[in-house]
């Protein structure tokens, strides 16, 4: 009853061409990749197209108490898409917001949640602005989901969530409220200056329920004279260490100021071809198989992509410090590359190119395909990754999953991304999905690494890990909410962020 009087009043203040809660709505809205299809169903979704909408949408949830989960585009695959973290919540749709502002002088950018990589990488195109964007691997979401959920890209400004400047929130109360500069009338740098007087709240919003974020800035890069680096492959496993203790430095010190992602055989390999052309064995790859399609595809055991940017007569300098680092390093090959503005470009995610082809690797194992990602924090060091790598590769050999893994740069840290692929149409398969994670959650516990984003499924898993002062940060976290949000309408559960309201679905 509740329920139909909150959608009738939905209808009324928005138009039912904005309102969503019949049978093929609530599918809409679930998680395609999900390993357990029985959770996070949406009781329906509306998709408000303005602050004021939205303003409605929160009065109504807040009088029958009703739960709202803001989605951008809902294309954050493998870590829930549309779903949301507590089932029955009604899906806030953002994806019909969609307008940009670009300053051509400083290269910012205001825009909302419904903007994707392709719109922002079009309208750069067709007002021919001399700005690159950074993509993720998979370049159909939304920029600003992206940032939000630190998401990454491959070049200079690859870590999206630094690039955020400047947001504009509607909180639970319909208040409306600009963070940094914009809290200052007509401020002309709010996107210009990141942090504004007093504390900085952009970061408070990133995979937060905090509130529902209608704008944000974003610094984007300039169209840089030249680009130059290399494609390199390594044949062992144990190369991994001399791999990271190589580009590190390099990265620490900037000479490499890109994000550059060291990935095994299989994230190469799983885009062009499938498990059932090698073998139809159950159980992980054995390196018979795994030399065999090195071998077709003439690649590494890792590899790893390295782009220096800006003017060619300093990249030409840089250039010789890399080659002798990486030749030194003794890698299987060494592929050169190089672009000078004015030459055809290369359309990779190194050019920050939006690409959607690196999803063709949830196909490995044939049928309805999906994964989802286990991604800890670690040291950059070659000898943590390394025993990282061990520990895990161990796992997957233990479970039967075939090992899809990297490791990304940040200047001090490596975020170690392990995809688990599956067959959504093998029941056994997707039986071990969820112990093999639990396992891995675990296995990085005992070493001080926790993950730093995840799945609907593992959001209170995770959070919980985060354990220094009997989870004081959480206890921190959720005094905020409370405060923010009494009726905890928003986004319950996000990140493992329970309103007082919803306190008992934690851990369901």
């Amino acid at each position: 009853m509740k329920m139909d009087q909150a959608r009738a009043e939905l209808e009324t203040l928005l138009g039912s061409s904005k309102v969503f809660f019949e049978d093929l709505d609530r599918i809409t809205y679930k998680d395609k990749f999900a390993v357990n299809d029985a959770g996070h169903h949406a009781s329906g979704a509306v998709a408000p197209e303005s602050v004021e909408e939205i303003q409605a949408v929160l009065r109504v949830a807040n009088q029958y108490r009703l739960p709202v989960f803001p989605i951008a585009r809902g294309k954050n695959l493998g870590y829930g898409g549309t779903a949301p973290t507590l089932a029955g919540s009604v899906v806030m749709d953002l994806s019909r917001m969609k307008k940009i502002e670009f300053d051509p002088e400083l290269g910012t950018v205001l825009l909302e949640p419904g903007v994707g990589f392709y719109d922002l990488y079009d309208y750069i195109r067709q007002n021919n602005l001399p700005y690159w964007l950074s993509t993720p691997g998979n370049s159909w979401g939304s920029v600003m989901g992206n940032a939000l959920d630190r998401g990454v890209g491959y070049t200079p400004y690859g870590e999206h969530t630094k690039n955020i400047c400047g947001l504009e929130v509607v909180l639970a109360n319909g208040e409306v409220v600009r963070t940094g500069m914009g809290a200052f009338s007509n401020a002309p740098t709010w996107q210009a200056y990141p942090f504004g007087f007093g504390p900085g709240w952009d970061q408070m919003f990133v995979q937060s329920n905090f509130g529902i974020v209608t704008k944000m800035g974003m610094w984007l890069m300039p169209e840089p004279e030249s680009l130059m680096g290399m494609d390199v492959e390594f044949d062992k496993k144990e190369d991994l260490k001399v791999m990271v203790d190589t580009i590190a430095p390099l990265r620490r010190e900037r000479l490499l100021t890109q994000s550059p992602s060291i990935g095994n055989w299989m994230r190469a390999a799983a885009i062009l071809t499938t498990r059932n052309e090698w073998t139809d064995k159950p159980g992980a790859l054995d390196d018979s198989v795994i030399d065999a399609i090195r071998k077709r595809f003439n690649i590494g055991w890792w590899g790893v992509s390295l782009r220096l940017y800006g003017r060619e007569d300093v990249n030409k300098a840089a250039y010789k410090v890399l080659e002798e680092a990486m030749g030194n390093a003794g890698p299987m090959s060494i592929k050169p590359t190089s672009w000078v503005k004015g030459q055809p470009m290369e359309y990779t995610g190194w050019t920050g190119t939006p690409m959607t082809f690196p999803m063709q690797n949830v196909n490995w194992y044939g049928g309805r395909g999906g994964h989802i990602g286990f991604s800890p924090i670690i040291e950059q060091n070659g000898d943590k990754a390394l025993a990282q790598f061990r520990r895990t590769y161990a796992r997957y050999q233990e479970y039967g999953v075939d090992y899809q893994g990297s490791f990304a740069f940040g200047e001090r840290h490596l975020t170690n991304v392990n995809a688990m692929v599956f067959n959504k149409d093998d029941p056994a398969f997707m039986a071990k999905i969820d112990p093999f994670f639990r396992s891995l959650v675990a296995d990085a516990k005992e070493q001080g690494y926790g993950e730093y984003r995840t799945h609907l499924d593992y959001m209170d898993l995770v959070a919980d890990t985060y354990d220094y002062n009997n989870n004081a940060l959480l206890r921190m976290n959720e005094t905020v909410k409370n405060a923010l949000d009494p009726n905890g309408i928003i986004a319950p559960g996000k990140s493992g962020i329970w309103p007082k309201g919803f306190a008992q679905e934690r851990g369901q």
